[in-house]
């Protein structure tokens, strides 16, 4: 049985293109000004470097993506895909280059409108918690990704060290409220919960090695609240059957 989130993906990409105007400050906000610095943890753990070709899943207003094009440089390229038009709209808009090696692309995380073995590395930050089906979205992570390339997951989990467990209680009554005076109340709310009913590190582990995912591993950032797992794809003779 898949585990994912139990909302409307359909209100979930609505709730996503009403919020993508205020979206890259009010990360900046619930995350006390560290989502800079956990950004650029994802790209160093997507290990690429000059001529590479990248690929970020529910890549929001593209910031991610920027990111990781500017560490394929030279020659190298970066494709971002989100679901919300609105999103994609603000991303390409903001950041996609004129060449077209800086991308955006609305499509299905389920789904990824991408060839298989295309990219070097695949990356997604708070976006899979939304996901319908977690597993397959790992596997198609996978699935667009060349033999030994990177996976790389940033998303924000329930935690269990005391550290944690104190930025979490900020975490679950200051972003519903900040989300108020933004005029996204719901949205934000919707936040939390999907917060709360996301698996620990160790069960997205298991995950990502089910989706076909080598060599898995996480570490927690901020006390545990944000975790970081990282997988590679296996080449095809040690490949076990990916996920539907």
């Amino acid at each position: 049985m898949s585990q994912g989130n139990d909302a409307s993906p359909q209100r979930v990409e609505e709730m996503f293109d009403r919020i993508s105007g205020v979206y890259d400050i009010m990360n900046l906000l619930i995350s006390g000004f560290q989502e800079p610095r956990w950004r650029s943890r994802l790209v160093k753990a997507a290990r690429i470097g000059p001529g590479a070709r990248v690929l970020d899943v529910a890549c929001g207003t593209g910031k991610v993506t920027a990111d990781l094009y500017a560490a394929a440089q030279p020659g190298g390229s970066a494709l971002g895909i989100d679901f919300s038009a609105g999103m994609i709209e603000i991303a390409t808009a903001r950041r996609a280059t004129p060449s077209g090696d800086l991308a955006f692309r609305q499509g299905d995380a389920l789904r990824l409108p991408v060839e298989n073995d295309a990219f070097d590395a695949a990356t997604i930050a708070y976006g899979m918690r939304n996901l319908a089906d977690y597993r397959g979205g790992f596997a198609e992570m996978a699935r667009a990704v060349r033999p030994g390339g990177v996976v790389a997951c940033l998303e924000i989990t329930t935690p269990t060290s005391r550290l944690g467990r104190l930025i979490s209680i900020w975490f679950d009554n200051v972003v519903p409220l900040i989300g108020r005076l933004a005029g996204q109340g719901d949205a934000y709310a919707y936040l939390a919960r999907s917060v709360k009913g996301y698996p620990g590190p160790e069960r997205i582990a298991e995950i990502m090695a089910e989706a076909g995912l080598e060599q898995v591993a996480w570490q927690g950032l901020a006390g545990g609240i944000i975790v970081l797992h990282t997988g590679l794809v296996p080449s095809p003779a040690e490949a076990r059957p990916r996920a539907s």
